[in-house]
């Protein structure tokens, strides 16, 4: 017998790393992602059962993949009874099925190696408007939050559960087929993957709740997948961007928080413990894409990102030229988060007054509204023109709307800081 506890840490650990491969196994016999979650919960949920009343397996996935997988053959079995005692009630098929479904057979124009990489590709499917592939897939496959994946898209949880309802049900009515793409189907479906693996990093690099400021298991799966995708499409160039972001901004993982828990702004942290390599790596991408195609969102993120890990200190990073690429990745991703970032070098260039005007207007977009940035930013502007009352009043709210500990401790200490002018 094993405990308890033992058992839904177990769990719990196998849910959380490995959800999408038991997930991506289950759907190639099932040929139906609904079917598959269907399944893949239900093993989830016997293994809490049978391995207290037995033992954890040496190897956890192979077991919830083998459950889950007789779940989904188990389930297309009886429906295939049913269909044929039933014939009256109940529409024909399009096609018979002669026999149970296998896996499916190797395909040489199949060329996406790895398992998870391969499910996001085809829940990516062009059938779905891009937000509801992006949203869908992060739910489905990379097990986001519903809350979280509805911040990064700005808006209200009810809302992005309907979207993802909605998304589900559409390739439920559609019956669009669970089908890895072909290489000559893959382009159409690039810039949807790009928006799940740059969502899906930035969700563990900065996670949106819980007590810890990053998600190591997100990170390294998003940095994963960013390496295999540049192996499969190395002449894209938003692909080797987004490569080249995701390096440039974890070099800096083991230095956004202190020994004793407390988070570290850029200008705090100890630059010589970045990873070097990793940034020289990204800095020979990002030139050599800035060589080739007009820079998409991507890589203009990458080189924004670069410019702050080149820089000596914070102080000598180069505002100007960060300013212009800011304003270069308006032109071609028009987001108010990037409206929004471009403020903090504005405020370095032409000043906390102009910086904070800019930022009033952005107050307007609705979209902000709930992002818990916007204040913390105008927090740290009114405090460098004097007004600490208004800065303190901001940074109450954004304490209001950070849900992450780590933020939420870092923004208590400015508000006491403020509030009794340290």
């Amino acid at each position: 017998m094993t405990g308890d506890a033992a058992v839904k840490a177990a769990v719990a650990d196998a849910h959380r790393r490995e959800w999408a491969r038991v997930l991506a196994a289950t759907a190639r016999v099932a040929k139906d992602l609904d079917l598959a979650e269907e399944c893949v919960q239900e093993a989830y949920a016997a293994a809490l059962v049978s391995w207290v009343r037995g033992a954890i397996p040496d190897n956890p996935v192979a077991w919830l993949t083998t459950a889950a997988k007789r779940r989904a053959i188990d389930t297309i079995r009886h429906d295939s009874a049913v269909r044929s005692r039933f014939p009256l009630l109940v529409e024909p098929e399009e096609a018979p099925m002669d026999e149970l479904p296998q896996e499916q057979a190797y395909d040489p124009d199949v060329v996406i190696p790895d398992e998870r990489l391969r499910l996001i590709f085809t829940c990516c499917h062009p059938a779905l408007a891009q937000e509801a592939q992006v949203a869908l897939t992060l739910r489905l496959v990379c097990g986001v939050a519903t809350r979280d994946i509805a911040g990064a898209f700005l808006v209200s949880e009810p809302t992005m559960a309907a979207r993802i309802t909605r998304a589900k049900q559409k390739i439920s009515i559609a019956r669009i087929p669970y089908r890895v793409p072909p290489r000559a189907e893959l382009a159409e479906r690039l810039r949807a993957v790009l928006a799940v693996i740059h969502l899906l990093f930035t969700t563990g690099h900065t996670a949106p709740s819980g007590e810890s400021l990053v998600r190591g298991d997100l990170v390294d799966r998003a940095m994963h997948m960013a390496r295999m995708l540049r192996e499969l499409m190395p002449g894209e160039t938003e692909v080797q961007g987004l490569y080249a972001l995701l390096l440039v901004t974890d070099a800096r993982r083991a230095t956004r928080v202190a020994a004793d828990g407390r988070l570290l702004r850029l200008k705090e942290q100890d630059r010589s413990r970045w990873d070097r390599d990793a940034l020289a790596e990204a800095h020979e991408v990002i030139v050599g894409c800035l060589c080739q195609a007009p820079p998409g969102r991507y890589v203009l993120q990458a080189a924004i990102a670069s410019l702050y890990a080149e820089a000596p200190s914070y102080d000598q990073t180069d505002w100007p030229q960060i300013v212009v690429l800011y304003n270069r990745l308006l032109g071609v991703w028009p987001s108010p988060v990037v409206a929004l970032n471009r403020v903090v070098p504005l405020a370095m260039v032409a000043g906390p007054q102009a910086a904070l005007a800019e930022l009033e207007r952005l107050e307007q977009d609705e979209r902000l509204s709930g992002y818990r940035y916007l204040p913390a930013i105008k927090a740290d502007l009114l405090s460098r023109l004097g007004r600490a009352d208004e800065a303190t009043d901001a940074y109450r709210r954004a304490f209001a709307l950070a849900a992450n500990e780590t933020e939420r401790a870092f923004l208590a200490e400015q508000i006491d800081d403020h509030a009794h002018g340290t």
